[in-house]
Formats: C-alpha cells, structure tokens, sequence
C-alpha cells in the first residue's frame, strides 16, 4: 500500500484512508450502505476515507470485523495515529512505543495512565489543543493509542512516580474525576506497572518547576531520556544525558511512597472524593 509522492512519503493517515476506500469498493458498497450497515454516520465515514480525521481505535475493529480483513485496519490505524502528533514528537513517540522499560516522573497525571473522559478535558484547554472539537478528539485518539503499548504481549516494566498535587487537583466533572482515580488505583496493580506517589512531605526537590521526565530503554539496551515542560520536549540519547537523568530519577524515586504505600495514598483520595 506504501507509496512515494513527488518524493515524499506518503503519511500514514492516508494510506488508512486509501485502505477504507479500497475495502469499501472492493465489497460493492457505497459510503450510503456501510454507514446504513454499520451505524457510522456517512460524512463521517467520507473523511477517514479521505485522510481528514482520525478514528478511535474501536471503529477500526468494528471495520476490521465487518470486511472480515482480521487486523488490518487496526495495524494502519497504529501507524496513522503518529499523525496527530507534532513531528518532534513522533520519533519520541516511536521509541515510546517500542520501549522495554518505562520510567516516568510527572507533577501531572500521565498521558500514558489517563482515561478518555480526563483526557479530553486536559487537551480542551486553551493552551493545549488548538483548533477544532475533531482536532481535540483526534488528540485523544492518539493518546488512547499510546497506552496499548502497557497491554502488549511482551509487556514493558513501567514505572510512574506521580506528584500529589495531581491527585489534589480534580477535573471539572466529578464523574470524570471518579472514573480518573479508579484508573490509576487499577493500574498500580498490574503486574508490570509500578505507581508512586511523592507527596507534599518530601518538600523541596530538583524536578520541581521543570516539568515531567521520562527516560525509555530499548530491547537493544539503548536508552533516551525525554523532558517536558511549558509546551517544549527535549529528546537526549547522549549516553552521559540519559545517565545523568537516570540518577536524578533515581533520587526521586527515593523520596516517594512505596508502591504499597501509593496504593493505599490514592485509594484514599478516591474515599474522599466519593465522600
């Protein structure tokens, strides 16, 4: 399907797009009959096959299932949705996806860990995701994307150290907010994810202000480490870079909760927030 024009790659939102449209023609079905067939809207259906939005990953499966092509929606769909993303984010992005390890410090709650509701509240915000309610949608599209890497066969050892100021900072919806805390207080119990808070008491320390951390290493053993904050990622493969960051994680991990101790901590901010 991978084609080249005027000597560029062809994006891989377009190459689903041309996929859809394919299937579709192919099984004798006009935009009319598979939105009548599959509950899709029509004009809906016309722009994923045109390029011009991104779908959840759901409607690929339902796709999938209904041309009976097993995954093959489903596998365009995980390359197109690097297309949401800006591009100094994607090789990030593709290592993120591919990492064996995960170690992830942040004064919010993780991308990687958020629920759909939460995520789209956090990317509606004004200095967030510019534009358009499809444009938001596809944010989350892509973000829900990213956390199929936690539920992979083999799966990454990941490990979050979360700031208690994001679990004292509720979403506008208290349903929303409920549903957030749930996530985080079944995540921290499978078994390859750790989850840590570092609380109010550990006072002062050297990440504070500097945004979040996340250091990924590879099969190979490779590792990159990638700050963020206020807008702007920085990616670092410089073996002396990513030691160094290491060790700063390291000390943090240090002053935070014990896995155990973080579980009870978030099982009690969700009995406060029910009460």
């Amino acid at each position: 399907m991978e084609q080249v024009v005027d000597g560029e790659e062809e994006s891989g939102r377009a190459v689903l797009g041309r996929t859809l449209k394919f299937l579709r023609e192919h099984a004798g079905k006009t935009l009319g009959q598979l939105a009548d067939e599959t509950g899709y809207d029509k004009s809906y259906l016309s722009r994923l096959e045109s390029g011009e939005r991104l779908s959840k990953l759901a409607v690929m499966e339902d796709l999938d299932s209904y041309y009976g092509c097993g995954d093959l929606l489903v596998s365009h769909w995980k390359i197109a949705r690097y297309d949401a993303f800006k591009d100094k984010y994607k090789r990030y992005m593709a290592l993120e996806a591919m990492a064996r390890q995960l170690r992830v410090y942040t004064p919010s709650v993780p991308g990687l860990l958020q629920t759909e509701e939460f995520a789209r509240e956090v990317l509606s915000g004004p200095q967030t995701t510019a534009g358009s309610t499809e444009e938001v949608e596809e944010q989350v599209a892509a973000r829900m994307g990213r956390q199929l890497l936690l539920r992979k066969e083999p799966s990454p050892n990941a490990r979050f150290i979360i700031d208690e100021s994001a679990l004292r900072r509720p979403s506008a919806s208290a349903e929303t907010w409920n549903g957030q805390l749930q996530r985080l207080e079944a995540v921290a119990q499978w078994p390859n994810v750790i989850v840590q808070v570092l609380p109010f008491s550990a006072g002062v320390h050297h990440l504070m202000g500097k945004g979040s951390l996340t250091l990924l290493w590879q099969r190979d053993g490779s590792a990159v480490a990638y700050t963020e904050g206020h807008s702007l990622g920085l990616l670092m493969d410089d073996p002396e870079d990513v030691m160094h960051h290491h060790l700063s994680y390291d000390r943090l991990r240090d002053l935070a909760l014990s896995p155990s101790d973080s579980l009870t901590f978030i099982r009690d901010v969700l009995e406060e927030h029910r009460t």
